[in-house]
């Protein structure tokens, strides 16, 4: 079963890739600039769309750079380089990012390995097992002040039963 939601993006997505194609198309005939931003107006989309669809992406700079019936290539706008510039860069900038991140992960994970592996530290199950033997060490402490203490009630419940039957044995 399939959710309602999904479907109606999947068809919306769908029907927005059919319009950039044939904005692709129309602009290929009349062999006007084919850019990112007239393709997206012309499709009714958002320009993010395209750079989101490598596909489409692809399409629009190949008809961008096919000649036209003239036998000239068609221009691409200085607007339309300029966002592609600007888009490019925010990539990098994201990648160089996620390139950082990963790489201070597995300097830490090896970091950790070769620790691990010099002996220099306790392996983490001993750490483990020391915690766990501190711990029930101070539940046995607990345990023996426990029975101390009821130790010492029995031995006074005891001598006092040791004086009630010595007083009740030297009655007249």
């Amino acid at each position: 079963m399939t959710n309602p939601m999904i479907e109606g993006k999947r068809a919306d997505s769908a029907r927005r890739r059919e319009r950039v194609l044939k904005a692709i198309e129309a602009a290929a005939k009349n062999g006007g600039d084919i850019t990112v931003s007239g393709l997206a107006k012309a499709a009714r989309v958002d320009r993010t769309f395209l750079y989101r669809h490598r596909d489409l992406l692809e399409r629009a700079h190949a008809a961008a750079s096919t000649p036209t019936q003239e036998g000239k290539t068609a221009a691409v706008s200085r607007a339309s380089l300029k966002a592609d510039l600007t888009n490019a860069m925010e990539r990098n900038k994201r990648l160089a990012l996620r390139v950082r991140q990963l790489e201070k992960r597995l300097s830490s994970q090896l970091g950790d390995a070769v620790w691990a592996e010099s002996g220099l530290g306790a392996p983490v199950d001993i750490d483990q097992l020391q915690r766990r033997i501190a711990h029930l060490e101070q539940e046995v402490a607990a345990k023996n002040g426990e029975l101390e203490e009821r130790t010492e009630e029995l031995e006074a419940a005891r001598a006092a039963n040791r004086e009630l039957t010595r007083a009740l044995n030297h009655r007249p």
